[in-house]
């Protein structure tokens, strides 16, 4: 008799304990998804109010490495994008305002926002299609510069966390109508901004449009993966895949030339320190004032076509695009009125921007590519920048 109770406590007792461990990996599968949901999500909250009383939200993406991007409703605006270091340490690498309302009033320098309906300029603020003539906004001199000065950089954007999606993705969409800034046609555009787990961040552009118009986005954020807001770009080391570069006047139009980088300040195609060349005695230099032209880049499709690498932070930032052009911006218009994130101040060429994008003053350049956009057909295109470290 004392046996078989001995048996059936033994009995009762792995019972419990087979109840206790499988409680236990339970728990452990929930605080699993809960731990994965934390690190692999978009959270939403209120950022600010425009001066006409538009709320305005704040989304922010975070992967399974901690990397964040945080991106406004207004101006599809990238606020801030962290990226690790060599030594694991996680920082924000983009240029930004400190407070809401220098986004909201004009964001004078362009920092992270949605560039369209056309990044950089068009020569006299016009441009013909079919024969007829547009005359858009001036906001750069006698021209127009991304889009005019009420760009879809200073539009209220409707955002939508992408369910069920693999990695956290956010879609917005603005519809310009038809006129709006002089360009012709309704325009109904969509970027979805992904952060991966290979610390990508993916921009998918897409446009439709109801009438023949022109198409240019690109994105305007300053890189500098220093994670030091007030310490020069100059120290960068970049690369990019480019055999020629668009000479400018002036006023920063495209002459028409394609000209080789052989033998120039322009030739990148294997790493250069970024300062090196920057203040070089070249009729180009001078007339940027540092770098703000665009690059005719080799190949074509989706490929990489450039790697800028900050050697103190070991911080890498491959881009990849199937755009025919990169503008490379050193920040030259950088003139310390605002603060930056960490302190100090926003000063010259503390931070460097690599727009992909179709050549600027397309429309009123015959032997560039197209940018033109007829109803039935859909505008698309992908940039990823995509970060890693080198020790």
């Amino acid at each position: 008799m004392k046996t078989i109770k001995l048996l059936a406590l033994f009995f009762v007792t792995c019972l419990a304990l087979l109840n206790c461990k499988k409680q236990e990996t339970k728990e452990n599968m929930k605080e699993s998804a809960q731990l994965e949901a934390t690190q692999n999500e978009i959270r939403k909250a209120f950022y600010g109010k425009t001066s006409d009383g538009k709320e305005v939200d704040i989304y922010t993406l975070t992967n399974k490495n901690g990397m964040k991007v945080q991106i406004i409703n207004y101006g599809a605006i990238i606020t801030s994008l962290t990226a690790p270091d060599k030594n694991g340490k996680m920082e924000d690498v983009v240029l930004g305002y400190t407070k809401p309302e220098d986004y909201f009033n004009g964001n004078p320098y362009f920092f992270g926002a949605l560039i369209g309906r056309y990044g950089n300029r068009i020569a006299n603020a016009k441009f013909t299609l079919d024969g007829k003539s547009f005359e858009l906004n001036k906001n750069d001199g006698t021209n127009h510069l991304h889009g005019g000065k009420e760009g879809f950089y200073s539009k209220l954007w409707t955002a939508e966390p992408i369910e069920n999606a693999k990695n956290p993705s956010l879609k917005l969409t603005y519809t310009s109508e038809d006129g709006e800034q002089g360009f012709p046609g309704k325009l109904v555009t969509t970027v979805i901004y992904t952060l991966t787990d290979d610390n990508s961040l993916e921009i998918d552009y897409e446009a439709t449009t109801d009438k023949n118009t022109i198409v240019n986005l690109t994105q305007h954020s300053y890189f500098n993966l220093s994670g030091k807001f007030t310490q020069p770009i100059t120290d960068h080391i970049l690369q990019l895949s480019a055999d020629k570069f668009i000479p400018v006047n002036n006023v920063l139009i495209p002459t028409g030339e394609l000209r080789p980088v052989a033998n120039t300040p322009f030739d990148f195609r294997t790493p250069q320190l970024v300062g090196k060349d920057i203040n070089a005695q070249d009729e180009q230099i001078k007339k940027g004032n540092g770098f703000d032209h665009c690059w005719v880049l080799n190949g074509k499709g989706l490929r990489t076509i450039g790697t800028l690498f900050h050697p103190e932070s070991g911080r890498v930032m491959e881009v990849i695009t199937d755009q025919p052009g990169v503008q490379f911006y050193s920040g030259n218009f950088l003139d310390g009125k605002y603060d930056t994130k960490t302190g100090g101040k926003n000063e010259f060429r503390t931070g460097l921007c690599l727009e992909t994008q179709h050549y600027p003053d397309s429309p009123n350049q015959p032997t560039f590519p197209s940018v033109e956009l007829k109803p039935g057909e859909k505008y698309h295109t992908k940039t990823i920048y995509k970060f890693s470290v080198k020790k």
